[in-house]
């Protein structure tokens, strides 16, 4: 019997907290894929967003997009045949914070700068979508020990992880895998990440639910 051949492009994606980013190097690492990530830490206004979310929204969600579209580009230039790809972050999703922390007359400036950007971005073959409750978010963005993180309001990650859970409930666009990480960790428990790989070379289209049992009980 055939093994499941892998996807060319994985996205994975996910709130804030979620463990995005650490799956994505250890999937690139396991896979021997190219590692695209987006560096949050780089945006001199994140800061002070997470400190006054009014006064900073909206230059904090231009940096993004501007961002995000520089390595779009640079993903499109990329041979999918001969380079496995994976990224921490999805293009489509872009709109999901502007629209959760702008003000209207913000989000109608933000709409016209998005629709004159030309933006050529390559549709993902699978998009993991991993989810977490409240306490576990909150949790792993204290041990992570960021000092701007300290500033995240539990309302705005609550908020936040709603916003995330109605965009992949609607989400069509390419095959989703959605994964709630709340009793693994695939960092320090090699079995947990050893199924999930399994996971991800069994992924068929639509949308498909990973609930793990957890190999820590």
């Amino acid at each position: 019997m055939n093994e499941p051949v892998l996807p060319r492009y994985i996205v994975v994606e996910g709130p804030i907290g979620v463990g995005k980013t650490s799956l994505a190097e250890r999937l690139a690492t396991r896979l021997g894929a190219r590692l695209v990530l987006e560096v949050a830490d780089d945006n001199p206004f994140l800061p002070g967003f997470y400190r006054d979310p009014q006064r900073y929204a909206f230059q904090t969600q231009l940096w993004f997009l501007l961002n995000r579209v520089r390595q779009q580009r640079e993903l499109a230039e990329i041979d999918l045949a001969h380079q496995r790809l994976i990224a921490d972050n999805l293009f489509a999703k872009d709109r999901l914070f502007a629209y959760l922390t702008l003000e209207d007359h913000e989000l109608a400036l933000y709409e016209r700068v998005h629709d004159e950007l030309e933006v050529p971005a390559p549709v993902p073959d699978l998009v993991i979508f991993l989810q977490a409750g409240i306490d576990t978010l909150v949790q792993r963005i204290q041990q992570r020990g960021k000092p701007y993180e300290r500033e995240i309001r539990k309302g705005y990650l609550d908020e936040l992880n709603a916003a995330y859970t109605h965009f992949f409930f609607h989400y069509t666009a390419s095959p989703l895998l959605v994964v709630n990480t709340s009793d693994i960790d695939f960092v320090n428990r090699p079995a947990d990440l050893d199924q999930l790989i399994k996971a991800v070379r069994e992924a068929k289209g639509g949308t498909q639910y990973y609930v793990p049992l957890g190999s820590g009980k």
